[in-house]
């Protein structure tokens, strides 16, 4: 049986999160933080915010 990936899963790879910090001013730590947070989909916009505003 295949494992269930629900559509809240909100988790970040290493390699996703690297690409962020890399396209971003954020840490992969942070990348991962606002993705838990905010979602998968919005954590690049939300992590080139998260700069901005700091």
């Amino acid at each position: 049986m295949a494992t269930k990936q629900g559509k809240n899963d909100n988790r970040l790879s290493d390699k996703e999160a690297l690409h962020i910090a890399e396209t971003t001013d954020v840490s992969p730590r942070q990348a991962k933080e606002l993705a838990e947070k905010h979602g998968k989909e919005k954590a690049e916009k939300e992590a080139k915010n998260f700069k901005a505003e700091g």
